[in-house]
């Protein structure tokens, strides 16, 4: 199943213009600093600004997740080929069991996971992707039919 951007993105149709915790603060949390508050400009979703925040994935809350998800997944299809993304590798890391309390993955509708699954399916099987064994155990563990944790 090939998904698009303009797809990807529709799924995620209705989010807020921005999140309670930007990925940002999140990675001040991973630092142990204070959070610092949401600016649009520095808090540009950029390929730079992923690549950078990274480490904040981890500490966000469910619904600012669900506000950067279609910016990650749209970025883990545009790095399909490319090794060295950190983000991907984070956000592959963030889409295994176990879920979050409040649930992340709990959280999203049937369209975002699908969304989701999309993503990973072109991760897993593509013939270019060099993200295969990682998105083939998040689909294993928790997003294809008769996962293992789901």
């Amino acid at each position: 199943m090939s998904i698009s951007v303009l797809e990807l993105f529709a799924a995620f149709n209705g989010l807020p213009d921005r999140p309670a915790m930007s990925l940002r603060a999140g990675n001040a949390e991973d630092d142990y600093e204070a959070h610092p508050d949401y600016d649009a400009e520095i808090d540009r979703l950029t390929p730079e600004y992923l690549e950078t925040y990274h480490w904040g994935i981890g500490y966000l809350d469910a619904e600012s997740w669900r506000y950067y998800l279609p910016h990650l997944l749209a970025h883990a299809l545009q790095s399909l080929a490319r090794p060295g993304s950190m983000v991907v590798q984070s956000l592959l890391y963030y889409l295994r069991p176990p879920d979050r309390d409040p649930p992340r993955f709990g959280a999203l509708t049937p369209a975002q996971s699908q969304a989701v699954i999309a993503v990973l399916d072109e991760l897993a099987f593509a013939h270019e992707s060099v993200w295969q064994d990682d998105a083939m155990l998040a689909l294993e563990e928790y997003w294809a039919p008769g996962a293992r944790y789901r």
